[in-house]
């Protein structure tokens, strides 16, 4: 997979419109709706430049001839083209908002499924505030663009193009004279739209920023009032907020300056035509009629001129949203179904072997995790992994859940390679109880439930019972039914390792990896997770880290990692007595006296 950090954040700004014809595969589906609006947006641009000829009609018929009859015919004409313009523009407001809503919509859907099938390597080389921010900002920036930015434009395009033409019509000697003064007024337009270019793109990256040290803040709020570190966060907070203000108060000034000077510019252009026009009327060469429209056709000109700027730079920023979210939807996952995945057995038995595996994480190339791995394990045997901290211990597991694929050599579950079968058929048949169990902001019910949405109710309490969990969920205020809070702040670390268990338990895995986790509970809440342990264990393949004596001691097989090789093996008793490693491990790392 390629370098995804830089993919995100060290990347040259957007400097063209280009980025934003990428929805138009996501507003393909609504083409109907996408073509009735840009009829309406047609008709609504057309019958605002057809108001110039109505003033014509009434300067010129109505109150040139000084005809009752005739100033009420061109009234109504005026009335119909009112009634006319004012349908067509609701139309085309409603219809282009409902799809800038549709399609963004189905953008942040896309994306969250995106990121959602990413691999690990992803989460670990990108923050998650960055891609949160690209889930939000970037698609509410984006909705503003496609909902009405995107339509203004077009329609802003129109009506200097036919304010253009009405004008050669109207008067061709003026419209040259407003042709000669075009690019007095593009000039600087260009100059300042690249700035606003760079700095619409800056402006993003820094809100992307203040999200990602929110989100790390947010997450260990414990740890920061731990260690009353408040107002260090906090000066650093408002120097990220002060930093992105500083560049969106930059691009607002560039952007109020580009839009200033387009209007300026513009407007004296008119005031220029009013005058050669003003003289051509004295001397009876045109209408009076003919330069109320050409003057008419010269502001919806120099209107359009003047915002089209400033739409442009609100486009340049759609189309950096729209690039960044592309950029996600363009990552491929480094770990994919193959495209016929074999079957596994069934039932499945949860037999396990590795021959010379060897794996490199991709941020430390130069030192192996694992490194000519030979391992089987049985059917329904209790295997304890003993090593020190970084021996690659849970790397074992993570190759084991294909979160990565290994550098060299194989990894069968049940006979078959683990790169031959779908990812999610694996991992059905595999579950993880981790050191910090996650626990989800819902209720019991659906945390228990988690990954097995057809669970019965009873099938959810008797998993709940057999990991002694059922006593404290049925104490909370609505038993069940409670919201657990987010990561499950309501409970003790004790009651989340057996909601964590009680979940396990439902899934009824073939393979249990189990990062064993007591250290840190009450003697009670420990017995009663090892208790809970126990009855997970019991019949299944189990491959555990272990952290206790009475876990080593129970296994069928201890193996001793040290620099990602196996370099002892055996039970407890004949470990202690052949190994100096083990005998340290042990009287280092386990809770007990070894004895």
């Amino acid at each position: 997979m390629r370098d995804i950090k830089a993919n995100l954040v060290d990347r040259p700004a957007t400097r063209n419109l280009a980025a934003l014809k990428r929805l138009l595969q996501f507003a393909w589906p609504y083409r109907r709706r996408l073509a009735l609006a840009l009829v309406a947006l047609l008709i609504a641009a057309g019958s605002v430049l057809a108001f110039g000829q109505v003033i014509r009609v009434v300067v010129d018929s109505g109150l040139g001839t000084g005809s009752v009859e005739a100033l009420d015919r061109s009234l109504m004409l005026f009335l119909f083209v009112v009634v006319l313009t004012a349908a067509a523009m609701m139309v085309r407001s409603y219809l282009l908002n409902w799809l800038g809503e549709r399609v963004v919509a189905d953008i942040r859907q896309a994306v969250f499924e995106r990121v959602l099938a990413l691999d690990v390597a992803f989460f670990e080389t990108t923050r998650t505030g960055e891609v949160i921010s690209r889930l939000t900002s970037d698609t509410a920036i984006l909705q503003v663009v496609v909902g009405s930015t995107l339509a203004m434009a077009i329609r802003t395009t129109l009506l200097i193009i036919g304010g253009v033409l009405m004008l050669a019509i109207t008067s061709p000697g003026l419209t040259g004279l407003v042709l000669a003064g075009l690019p007095v007024v593009i000039v600087p337009v260009w100059i300042f739209g690249r700035r606003v270019r760079r700095l619409s793109r800056a402006s993003q990256d820094r809100v992307a920023d203040v999200g990602a040290y929110v989100d790390e803040v947010i997450h260990g709020i414990r740890t920061v009032q731990a260690f009353c570190h408040e107002p260090i966060d906090s000066r650093r907070y408002g120097d990220q907020v002060e930093a992105a203000f500083d560049v969106a108060m930059s691009r607002s000034l560039s952007s109020a300056a580009l839009s200033g000077i387009a209007t300026l510019l513009t407007f004296g252009a008119i005031g220029v035509v009013l005058w050669v026009g003003g003289h051509r009327v004295l001397e009876g060469t045109l209408s009076g009629g003919e330069l109320s429209a050409f003057l008419f056709y010269a502001i919806v000109v120099a209107g359009a001129v003047g915002s089209l700027s400033d739409l442009t730079g609100q486009l340049l920023r759609g189309a950096g949203a729209s690039e960044r979210l592309m950029e996600l939807l363009e990552i491929q996952p480094a770990i994919l179904p193959p495209a016929a995945p074999e079957p596994l057995p069934e039932p499945s038995r949860g037999r396990i072997e590795l021959r010379g595996v060897r794996f490199v994480y991709p941020s430390r190339p130069d030192t192996p995790a694992l490194d000519g791995l030979d391992l089987t394990v049985e059917p329904g045997e209790r295997l304890a992994l003993v090593g020190p901290s970084g021996a690659g211990k849970s790397t074992l597991f993570q190759l084991l859940l294909r979160f990565y694929d290994p550098a060299a050599g194989s990894l069968l579950f049940d006979g078959v390679d683990i790169r031959r079968l779908d990812p999610r058929d694996l991992r059905s048949r595999i579950a993880l109880v981790p050191q910090e169990p996650v626990i989800f902001g819902a209720s019991a019910w659906e945390n228990i439930r988690y990954g097995l949405e057809s669970a019965s109710d009873e099938d959810v309490r008797r998993a709940a019972e057999a990991a002694h969990a059922l006593e404290f969920i049925e104490r909370l205020p609505q038993g069940f039914d409670t919201h657990l809070g987010e990561r499950g702040v309501r409970l003790s670390g004790g009651e989340r390792q057996r909601i964590a268990i009680a979940r396990t338990l439902l899934r009824d895995p073939a393979l249990l990896l189990l990062d064993e986790a007591t250290s840190a509970l009450d003697a009670e809440s420990e017995r009663l997770v090892q208790e809970a342990l126990e009855t997970l264990m019991h019949g299944r393949t189990s491959i555990v880290i272990a952290h206790r004596l009475a876990t080593v001691r129970n296994a069928d097989r201890i193996l001793v990692i040290d620099q990602g090789r196996i370099v002892a093996a055996g039970r407890h008793d004949e470990l202690m007595a052949q190994g100096e490693l083990y005998a340290r491990l042990a009287a280092l790392q386990f809770q007990e006296p070894c004895g």
